[in-house]
């Protein structure tokens, strides 16, 4: 996926000619690239906060920089270099007061530095991962203030803000501030290059705000681009657990079922050779799906629209059902069960 650039979109004309066509993975996504223009799991499955790595703090380092003083204010953060000390040497992220993180909320504002605004959003993010830093940060306007830096020019930024915002998310109370930045998210993972670490950033902070329902309708208009990802990416691990996740609500089933321009060769990843990991939560997607029901009439609608996710995984032609038998023999137990 492209950084830059709006593609004009498709006439249907057009669009329906390419679906005979493309059936491959990487056909699937470049058709859905064109179409687009632009750019908790289920209960077994549930996200858990993720810490990034520490690494050791340097004389003349930003962590060198935070000291006790209080710093509260945008306007301030010009002075901050000048007034700090080395107490901060020596604290874990764990160990953070309030004032630091005051302080490096206000720095982060403040720095014209991309190098110094990403250890900036490293700390913090590190600091997130302890609930009472989770609340102390939204305390402090920090979300927003986080937040902002999605749209940073510099990538590596965007990928620390995402990392911090997805240790801030596993707090509920934030959960309500964050829900607003989704499709921000969406567009940064549908615009940046498959398989970055901005991507897989981006599908991280989906999983965790979609593991209750309360945020997954916001996810309706982004089905397709997530079954794209399953045939393309090498992080398609990251994007089931999202689709796990919203099959689990059965008021987003409709929409998950009715999804045009789904890749046909998404049945072919229900194969002994894939990874048992990947496997298991495509058998719990597809599990969810089938305990859809639809009408005999929204069936016989559904069969005359042959990209559709039901005719590529529920319709009676689908070769998905030739292929589940096969998995009878995988040595994995719960492959097996499920």
């Amino acid at each position: 996926m492209g950084e830059d650039g709006l593609i004009p979109r498709l006439s249907n004309v057009n669009v329906k000619a390419l679906l005979g066509i493309l059936a491959g993975a990487g056909a699937s996504y470049g058709l859905y690239k064109l179409l687009r223009g632009r750019g908790g799991d289920a209960e077994i499955n549930k996200a858990k906060p993720r810490q990034n790595n520490i690494t050791a703090v340097q004389p003349g380092s930003l962590m060198a920089k935070v000291s006790g003083f209080n710093v509260v204010s945008r306007k301030d953060g010009g002075n901050l270099t000048a007034e700090v000390s080395s107490e901060i040497l020596s604290k874990s992220p764990g160990s953070l007061e309030p004032r630091h993180l005051s302080m490096l909320l206000s720095l982060l504002q403040s720095s014209p530095n991309p190098a110094e605004r990403r250890e900036v959003l490293k700390t913090l993010g590190n600091a997130s991962a302890f609930t009472v830093n989770q609340d102390l940060l939204r305390e402090f306007g920090g979300l927003h203030i986080i937040a902002g830096f999605l749209s940073d020019p510099v990538p590596d930024v965007r990928v620390q803000t995402l990392n911090a915002l997805n240790n801030l998310s596993m707090n509920i109370r934030n959960q309500e501030q964050l829900k607003v930045y989704v499709p921000s998210v969406v567009q940064l993972i549908e615009m940046s290059p498959v398989n970055s670490d901005l991507q897989l950033a981006g599908l991280r902070l989906l999983t965790n705000l979609t593991v209750t329902d309360d945020n997954q309708h916001l996810m309706k208009n982004s089905i397709t681009l997530l079954l794209s990802l399953l045939v393309v990416s090498n992080e398609l691990l990251q994007a089931l657990k999202v689709l796990v996740n919203l099959s689990s609500n059965p008021d987003m089933m409709d929409d998950i079922v009715q999804t045009q321009q789904a890749p046909a060769s998404l049945v072919l990843l229900f194969d002994g050779c894939t990874n048992t990991e990947v496997l298991l939560r495509l058998l719990f997607f597809a599990g969810n799906l089938r305990a859809w029901r639809p009408s005999a009439q929204v069936a016989e609608a559904l069969r005359r629209q042959q990209d559709s996710l039901y005719c590529v995984l529920l319709d009676s032609s689908s070769q998905f059902h030739s292929r589940l038998p096969l998995l009878l023999t995988h040595p994995d137990e719960e492959i097996k069960a499920q």
